[in-house]
């Protein structure tokens, strides 16, 4: 075990301190820069990168469309956040809290902003009628698991991602912690799904979407290099709904919009339009990173 630290009486921000993300983070909020946020020719407007948050609404933006929806479809702006992009005055406008990802719909007169990655799920499922059971029931369930992941990630990536991958010194007393925390709702889905095909039972759905982003993405060694650790390969239910979510072809769309990082073939920058999927890059639909 690390020594023991003594917390000050008055504790005071060091730059130092902060690991793998000291130039992103801060304690404090609002813009540290002005700079216009640029729009495209379609109602919705996404600003975001492709961490997990960011995917899930990549991921529902293609399924729309995949569904149909042509209203659905949308421009997607590379928010760089390590170049500090989220303090921009034009983003802090549509999102006070300076995180991916944000959304203007701007077929609303005046437009409307949604931010935090769960309330653009809903608002866009409720958009369009889709993804979402109408039965008050199985709605219900859906909505249940879709708030269990948004209270659930934050143990997984700035718990255990942080102190595993990130973190300038492995605490083992942290690491510990959050191991537990991530394989205890490892076992919460694995039990879960072994009962159901998806999330709210038959029908996939947001709260797929959601959890899928996270705790898919883990379980299928794409996050933090930790799938062997965790021994993601036991939770043989999670592992089956994962890989049936990932054959998708709007998750693998989805996946690939705002990524700047892994196999050059799987990254799509920005997306504003359909024909940005072109026959050139079919490569891109089934990465191996």
């Amino acid at each position: 075990m690390t020594e023991t630290y003594t917390p000050p009486k008055v504790w005071t921000w060091d730059r130092a301190n902060g690991g793998a993300f000291a130039s992103i983070n801060r304690p404090i909020a609002g813009a540290t820069h002005d700079k216009v946020l640029p729009v495209g020719k379609h109602p919705l407007q996404l600003y975001s990168l492709a961490t997990p948050n960011g995917v899930k609404v990549t991921v529902l933006l293609e399924e729309l469309l995949a569904a149909g929806h042509t209203g659905a479809e949308y421009d997607a702006w590379l928010i760089k956040i390590s170049d500090g992009d989220q303090f921009g005055s034009g983003f802090v406008a549509v999102n006070p809290n300076s995180k991916i990802p944000a959304l203007m719909d701007r077929s609303t007169t005046p437009p409307t902003r949604v931010f935090e990655s769960g309330a653009i799920l809903l608002y866009l499922a409720e958009k369009f009628g889709a993804f979402l059971p109408s039965d008050p029931a199985k709605r219900a369930e859906c909505l249940s698991w879709l708030f269990w992941q948004m209270g659930s990630a934050p143990y997984l990536g700035g718990g255990f991602g942080h102190f595993y991958a990130y973190a300038p010194v492995k605490i083992e007393y942290a690491i510990d912690r959050f191991s537990m925390e991530a394989k205890r709702q490892l076992d919460v889905l694995d039990r879960h799904l072994a009962e159901h095909t998806y999330m709210a039972g038959d029908e996939y759905t947001i709260a797929d979407i959601a959890i899928w982003a996270w705790y898919g993405q883990l379980v299928l060694g794409r996050l933090y290099g930790a799938a062997e650790f965790l021994d993601a390969a036991s939770y043989a239910h999670v592992m089956r709904w994962a890989q049936a979510i990932d054959a998708r072809p709007a998750v693998q769309r989805g996946r690939m919009v705002n990524r700047t990082f892994g196999a050059p073939e799987s990254q799509l920058h920005e997306r504003h339009d359909a024909s940005d999927f072109d026959l050139r890059t079919q490569d891109k639909l089934n990465p191996d990173d």
